[in-house]
Order: structure tokens, then sequence, then C-alpha cells
């Protein structure tokens, strides 16, 4: 297989002889007021399929849609996702998350790729590398962050905006409707800045501590 991005020369796991740390920015794209953004450290010998779950707890997905990463995104023809037998992804060329390592595609700082989830809402993610580090704790960490993930299934980046519109007027007509079907207990309101860094980070440690 000939690949469109570049990989690093040493791309076999025996062939590792360092373990850096990379500290990475992810910011959803499309969103703002609040952006939703998180900052994680990833040691480099994770696959991109531990990748793949790491983002998902930092922004509180929940690993229910397919995913890829890529360098253009939707324009790519050339992806690292989860492969499924007999089913045609309509990608000309696919490589197992679980068989590609961080440390294979990430070479330098300030490095991006594109990470999407869910092919229907198309949560399309910047990812930017920001730092390489010696290695730190040998399992993820997060960092930072800000804004509340959007509900699953609620129409990508123009759905959240409405929903959005529709949360912050309890005398919509939908209000009650959204309020319900997101969880909300009564008096509870839905703030989009709302990001609770201790518990997402009590959550990776739980995930990642063995």
């Amino acid at each position: 297989m000939s690949f469109i991005f570049s990989l690093n020369e040493k791309t076999e796991a025996n062939s590792r002889t360092t373990t850096e740390t990379y500290e990475f920015k992810i910011q959803i794209k499309g969103i703002t007021r609040p952006p939703v953004w998180r900052r994680i450290t990833v040691p480099s010998d994770y696959s991109f399929y531990d990748f793949h779950q790491i983002i998902q707890k930092a922004f509180g997905w929940w690993s229910s849609h397919p995913f890829q990463f890529s360098e253009n995104g939707f324009g790519s023809s050339q992806v690292i996702t989860e492969i499924y037998e007999d089913v045609d992804s309509g990608f000309e060329e696919q490589i197992d998350a679980e068989e590609i390592y961080l440390s294979d595609v990430f070479h330098k700082e300030r490095q991006k790729f594109i990470y999407i989830y869910d092919f229907g809402d198309s949560w399309e993610h910047t990812i930017t590398l920001e730092k390489i580090l010696p290695e730190k704790t040998g399992y993820p960490e997060l960092l930072d962050g800000k804004g509340q993930c959007p509900p699953e299934d609620c129409g990508g980046v123009w759905g959240y905006e409405n929903f959005k519109e529709i949360m912050a007027n309890k005398k919509h007509p939908e209000y009650e409707e959204f309020a319900e079907w997101v969880g909300l207990e009564e008096n509870e309101e839905w703030d989009p800045k709302e990001f609770d860094l201790k518990r997402t980070q009590s959550v990776i440690k739980e995930m990642f501590k063995n």
C-alpha cells in the first residue's frame, strides 16, 4: 500500500525504541459561542484506535457511530478507520486503526490531522500536535478543555445551533421535548459552556489505569 500522508520511516511496533508524549489540541469544527475543544497528552506508541477511544471520552461522545482519521477529512481517499469485513466504505484505501500508531503519522509540532465521528452528523475535529515531549506518565491525560459536547444525533453543527437556541428559551414550543431528550432534571438547565474537567479527567484515568 502506498500512503498518501507521510509516515515515519519506522512503522512496525517492534521497531520503536523510544516512546514520546504527544500533546494535542482537538477542536470540533464549526462550533462557536463557545468553541468546543480538549487538550490531551497521549503516548506516541498508542494506536489510532486507542486515540479514537480517548477522544470519545475526552469530549463525551458515546462511541456509537463510525469514525475515521485522515489528512483532508471527507475529501480523503485514504483513511485510518475501524475495518469491517464485507463492508464497502467507499474509500479507496483503508488502514486499520488498530494496526497503525501515532508515531507512524505524527512527525513534528503543529502538524494537523482530521478526526470525523458519525458520518451522518459529520462531526469534524481538527487535531493539532502542539508539543512533542519526553515520556511522562505512560498513559493519556486530559489537560484542559472548553465547551460542552453536543448531544449525539442532534443533526451536526447546524442541528446543534438550533438545539442551543431552543434550550436557551424555556418558552420555546419544543423546549420540553428537547429537555426530556437530553435527560435534564426539573430546574436543570443546558449550559453550552459547561465542562467538568475533573470528572472527565477521572473517566480517562480510570479507563487507562491498567
